[in-house]
């Protein structure tokens, strides 16, 4: 904060455990990751390296290091260990994951079908090389899983060694969690919290209004992926109250 002003929600510190931000790299370049990272270091907590882009990104080694340099957890999409995976190259999956010295990973299954069991036991053999962040739902819009069975999924990842589960938008914020308009799916939202701890959940929210109603549902320190590093500045604006949307929300607290 470079103001000193009253009223202002506590936000815990890098490295957190909870208040997560999660950015969705979808392939900048080793100079705007430096430029980025010039200005937003002290709010980066994770970066994901969308679904397959590091595949055709290229210095993607040099890219990777600027992170790492500056100690942010990055890692793979998801739809990346899906595509090795369904091709049964998960072993390859593995090596590439150690030759770019990741210390994360993400598993999924919203793009192709696999067995639950054959996910947890991913998540297993994985949970013991690198921290696991593992994400539920699928990204058709018309698969809707039913609210029981997010915390089943949920609930069993966490299990098998996740670290964090994450609950699925997309890059657009269209699926899983929301409806195709965006508007949360309140009840499913809701149901998941009476079950599944909300430190180890990290909600895609790329949209602002989907920011604003995880603020206002859980405060300033809940846990928010899918972020586009142009939003950032602007979503740690609007977790305090610096924002017109969610400006009256701390005054009388």
């Amino acid at each position: 904060m470079n103001f000193p002003l009253k009223n202002i929600p506590e936000r815990t510190s890098v490295p957190r455990e909870y208040g997560l931000t999660m950015i969705m790299d979808k392939g900048l370049s080793v100079a705007e990751v430096k430029n980025f990272i010039s200005v937003a270091r002290p709010y980066i907590d994770l970066i994901k390296l969308g679904f397959g882009t590091s595949a055709v990104t290229p210095d993607l080694k040099a890219k990777i290091q600027v992170y790492q340099d500056h100690d942010i957890p990055v890692y793979f999409g998801g739809t990346l260990f899906e595509a090795f995976a369904i091709r049964g190259q998960f072993d390859d999956y593995l090596n590439i994951v150690k030759e770019y010295n990741l210390k994360h990973v993400e598993v999924s299954d919203g793009s192709m079908t696999i067995d639950h069991a054959t996910k947890c036991s991913y998540i297993e053999r994985l949970a013991k090389e690198v921290t696991v962040f593992s994400e539920v739902g699928s990204k058709d819009a018309t698969h809707i899983i039913p609210p029981y069975k997010w915390i089943e999924l949920m609930r069993s990842e966490l299990n098998a060694g996740s670290r964090y589960v994450i609950a699925e938008a997309r890059e657009a914020g269209n699926v899983g969690i929301y409806r195709g308009s965006g508007e949360v799916r309140e009840g499913l939202v809701q149901e998941i919290l009476t079950q599944i701890p909300e430190q180890q959940i990290i909600w895609e929210a790329p949209q602002k209004a989907q920011q604003v109603y995880f603020l206002e549902l859980l405060g300033a320190n809940v846990n928010l992926g899918n972020i586009a590093p142009t939003d950032l500045i602007p979503l740690e604006a609007t977790r305090i109250g610096l924002r017109g949307d969610t400006f009256h929300l701390y005054l009388n607290k």
